[in-house]
């Protein structure tokens, strides 16, 4: 049986390594429940991308690296690429929803779920919640 593997987004990234993050003590319970379970965590080029880019922005290098030291160095998570087709429908579907306020990143999340069959995120965004996902952290 594979193990369990559930979406890990941005904001939860984010505050598993920024100990300053609000969300910080949240995602760390979270993600050590999940990994004890024997679970693994997804996530996609975007939103390594995305999360790589916030940490730089709101805590510097220093929070940046250990977000690449994150996913170079841990067993636990799992790095899932958008490539072309992906990219497409993510087009689709953020065309689709115009009504709702969806990034384009949060569009690609929801795609690699539908594609993986993942229902579970580790996220606080509604946006996830909003798309029929089912959210582990508190949403903000």
């Amino acid at each position: 049986m594979a193990a369990r593997e559930v979406f890990a987004d941005t904001s939860a990234l984010y505050a598993l390594v920024d100990r300053n993050d609000a969300g910080h003590a949240a995602a760390r319970v979270a993600v050590g429940r999940l990994l004890t379970s024997g679970a693994r965590l997804v996530a996609t080029d975007y939103v390594l991308t995305e999360t790589i880019n916030l940490a730089n922005a709101r805590g510097g290098a220093l929070v940046a690296h250990r977000v690449l030291d994150l996913f170079e160095q841990s067993v636990g998570i799992r790095l899932e690429w958008i490539g072309p087709e992906r990219f497409d429908a993510a087009k689709a579907f953020f065309r689709r929803h115009r009504d709702h306020t969806y990034s384009f990143t949060d569009c690609t999340s929801f795609t690699v779920m539908r594609a993986l069959r993942l229902t579970d995120a580790l996220t606080i965004d509604r946006h996830f919640a909003e798309a029929g996902f089912k959210v582990l952290l508190p949403l903000a």
